[in-house]
């Protein structure tokens, strides 16, 4: 299993060999390929996507079904049991998560992790006001709260997700930079491209077909663009 370099990085400095590991918000299950490659002895993916799910499982829980758990649920409502994970992972999860969900995360990171417990959360700062995928993500906020009444995305600073754990009680360890600047490839462009149209589509004809020709417009724009800072932040819960 590929394991991406930033993934790779940033678990480099933790003890994961040998951990009861949770990735939250598994994505396409990088960080659990990552856990895995690491030595984890039980790696627990949690997303609420049902597709994320099911990648995860045919990528990663297939060829290691005695140390992976896919489990398909809210992470303000973990399915696990208190003091029970020794690693969280939290890779490009924040900026998904709107500014509602953040106390019951953080508050269920704290009940399910064990004294000693590991925190790494990898995400991006704010983008700069010039960078032109900026407008992209606009878009795909416009489309995401006239569809279903929140964003999409939204992209926490480094120190505010510092306050936010230290406030809970974890003890804040380092951080570092994973990209700077971070590529946002044709590929990337495309799939936020892709669920602006999306939410379009759901929105009545004339604005729906106007917001979906914008997100056309940008995509072909824009292309691709290396901009912006990917960081890693690391954390213990006190023993």
């Amino acid at each position: 299993m590929d394991v991406p370099t930033t993934v790779s990085t940033a678990l480099e400095d933790r003890p994961v060999s040998g951990a009861v590991c949770l990735e939250a918000g598994a994505g396409v299950g990088n960080t659990t390929a990552g856990l895995l490659a690491a030595g984890a002895s039980r790696v627990y993916a949690v997303t609420n996507d049902a597709a994320h799910a099911k990648a995860v499982s045919e990528r990663v829980a297939r060829a290691e079904p005695d140390r992976t758990a896919v489990l398909e649920a809210d992470l303000r409502s973990l399915p696990l049991a208190d003091d029970s994970v020794e690693i969280i992972t939290a890779h490009g999860l924040f900026n998904v998560l709107p500014p509602e969900s953040l106390d019951a995360v953080v508050g269920e990171f704290r009940r399910v992790a064990s004294p000693g417990c590991h925190l790494v959360v990898d995400d991006y700062e704010p983008l700069p006001s010039d960078a032109a995928i900026r407008e992209l993500f606009a878009l795909e906020n416009a489309t995401s709260e006239l569809a279903r009444g929140r964003p999409a995305l939204t992209f926490y600073p480094a120190d505010v997700v510092r306050r936010l754990f230290v406030g809970d009680g974890w003890t804040f360890d380092r951080e570092w930079t994973l990209l700077d600047p971070v590529p946002w490839t044709e590929n990337h462009v495309r799939a936020h491209a892709n669920v602006a149209r999306s939410f379009a589509s759901k929105l009545p004809d004339e604005l729906g077909d106007q917001l979906a020709a914008d997100a056309d417009r940008l995509e072909t724009a824009i292309g691709s663009e290396s901009v912006g800072e990917m960081y890693s932040i690391a954390f213990q819960y006190p023993e």
